[in-house]
C-alpha cells in the first residue's frame, strides 16, 4: 500500500485530492497539510512514500518545503504540483529535489501514473519538460526557449511572488525572515535581469505573472 501526505492550502482540493487517491485500491492519504510546518509534521510523523506539495501554499514557497523534505528524509519522494507556467517551475522543481511535476489542470489525469511512477525511484514530467531538460544538457536549447524568469533564484522568484500577491517590502520581509534592506537588494537584483526600470515596472510585471 502506497501511503500519500497532501500538502495544500485549499481544502477543496486537498479534499478533491484525497478522494481521487484514495480510490486506488493500491494507495492511501495518510496525512494533510497546508503549511511548510503542518508539511513537514505529517512526513516525519506518517513516513510517506510520496509528499504531493502544491508550490503556492498561500504565501509561503513550495519549494522550501521540498528542499526541506529532501534534506532531512532523502527516502521520501515528492511530487510537485503547480498552477503556473510548466517549462519554468518543472526545472526549478527538479532542482530543488522534487521527483516529479504535474500541472494542476492535468492532476486528474495523471496524478496517479505520476505517484506510480515516483514511487518507483523514476523521475514524472511530462514529455515537453523531459525534452527541454535534455536540449538544456546537450546544449541545444537557444536563448529564445528561455524563459527571463529563469535567471531569477529561488530567493528572487520568492520575492518577485510576493510583490504579484501585493505585499510590500516590510511585508516580505517579515514573510521570509529577512531584512528590508536584503529583500531591497533582491528587487533591485530582479529588476536588473528583467530589464524592469523601476518599482513600479516591477510590481506591473510582478502582478501580471501571478495571474497567469
Amino acid at each position: 500500500m502506497l501511503r500519500i501526505v497532501i500538502v495544500d492550502d485549499h481544502p477543496i482540493v486537498r479534499k478533491g485530492l484525497l478522494e481521487l487517491i484514495n480510490h486506488e485500491p493500491d494507495m492511501q492519504v495518510c496525512g494533510e497539510g497546508d503549511s511548510i510546518e503542518t508539511g513537514m509534521k505529517w512526513s516525519r510523523i506518517k513516513r510517506p512514500d510520496v509528499v504531493v506539495i502544491d508550490l503556492s501554499l498561500g504565501l509561503e514557497d513550495g519549494l522550501e518545503l521540498v528542499k526541506a523534505i529532501r534534506a532531512s528524509m532523502p527516502d521520501v519522494r515528492v511530487l510537485v504540483l503547480s498552477l503556473h507556467d510548466e517549462m519554468l517551475h518543472a526545472e526549478r522543481s527538479l532542482a530543488a529535489g522534487a521527483n516529479g511535476y504535474v500541472m494542476k489542470h492535468e492532476a486528474v489525469e495523471n496524478l496517479i501514473d505520476a505517484i506510480r511512477v515516483v514511487a518507483k525511484g523514476k523521475t514524472y514530467v511530462s514529455p515537453q519538460v523531459s525534452e527541454r531538460v535534455l536540449a538544456r544538457l546537450t546544449g541545444r536549447r537557444t536563448a529564445e526557449d528561455t524563459s527571463p524568469l529563469e535567471r531569477l533564484t529561488d530567493r528572487e522568484h520568492a520575492v518577485f511572488s510576493l510583490i504579484g500577491r501585493g505585499l510590500a517590502t516590510r511585508d516580505i520581509a517579515a514573510q521570509l525572515n529577512l531584512s528590508v534592506k536584503t529583500i531591497e537588494t533582491y528587487q533591485a537584483r530582479i529588476k536588473e535581469k528583467l530589464s524592469l526600470a523601476n518599482v513600479h515596472e516591477l510590481t506591473r510585471a510582478a502582478i501580471a505573472w501571478s495571474k497567469e
